[in-house]
């Protein structure tokens, strides 16, 4: 990943810039053919192929349209507004403290209707208990030096994890039985943590996965992300948050949630693995 989010943002744009080439290309049409079947100046076409310029939404219809491509528009146009937004550095977004960005979810959160989230490394935000989030955002605090409203912070996260037990959104929730494993706050917390997940699996709108150490794996391990409807995905990486918007690659995730959830066990048989982590605490 490029360092600054500037040069990210530029090569996003830049992909968008080289996509629109390519569709001229492939439409056996030279730069002063879109220009002609636009009615816009070459220059135009230049600016627009070179990044120079970030193309309208009218402009990829007109320029789809130009080449016979009109089934790349949703994800030409999804591609060009996420530019400046699909990647964005966790010190960026933390600056001012954790408090605010757990905040700045609540829109998404109450517009989403079925969430779908896959985590490979820690528990969901949305099922963790005050003291697992408290080692756990306490440690990303002192690790990227961010300002200690770590308190705050815990309590807007456990605030926004009330949508658990309203009937009229769906949670689907996988995790790898690492998760399980993986020490968060000591053996007490480890061990309350994963009690409340055995509550949690009680509630109708709440369906928890766990991908087995012993799964034969189809589908290989990648970053957590989370998928709100079908519209977009966050992607966490360990210095950024990646949006995600464009059509096809949403698509892509939410094969990739199909694939896990073939790999994972539910019910009784979760229980199970839950059961036994907790006994492994001693």
């Amino acid at each position: 990943m490029p360092a600054l989010p500037s040069s990210s943002v530029q090569a996003a744009r830049r992909a968008v810039a080289d996509r629109l080439r390519e569709i001229r290309r492939e439409a056996n049409l030279t730069a002063t053919d879109v220009a002609g079947r636009t009615g816009w100046y070459k220059s135009k076409v230049s600016r627009l192929e070179n990044a120079v310029t970030p193309p309208s939404d009218d402009d990829i219809r007109a320029w789809c349209r130009a080449c016979r491509a009109d089934g790349m528009v949703a994800d030409l146009i999804a591609a060009s507004r996420s530019a400046d937004t699909m990647y964005v550095e966790w010190r960026r977004l933390q600056r001012t403290g954790l408090r605010r960005l757990q905040d700045s979810y609540i829109p998404l959160f109450e517009r989403t209707r079925t969430f779908r989230i896959y985590c490979s490394n820690v528990v969901p935000g949305l099922l963790q208990t005050g003291g697992y989030a408290a080692a756990l955002l306490g440690a990303i605090a002192a690790f990227r030096g961010t300002p200690d409203d770590v308190t705050a912070a815990v309590a807007a996260r456990l605030d926004r994890s009330r949508i658990i037990g309203r009937g009229d959104r769906r949670l689907a929730l996988l995790v790898e039985e690492a998760v399980l494993r993986h020490r968060v706050g000591g053996a007490d917390v480890m061990a309350g943590q994963l009690g409340h997940l055995l509550s949690v699996m009680a509630y109708p709108s709440v369906s928890l996965g766990v991908i087995p150490f012993s799964a034969e794996r189809r589908m290989w391990m990648i970053e957590t992300f989370s998928a709100y409807d079908t519209d977009q995905v966050q992607v966490e990486t360990l210095t950024a948050q990646l949006n995600v918007t464009a059509p096809s690659e949403v698509e892509q995730y939410l094969r990739a949630f199909g694939e896990f959830s073939k790999l994972a066990v539910h019910g009784a048989a979760a229980r199970t693995l839950i059961t036994s982590a907790i006994d492994a605490l001693g």
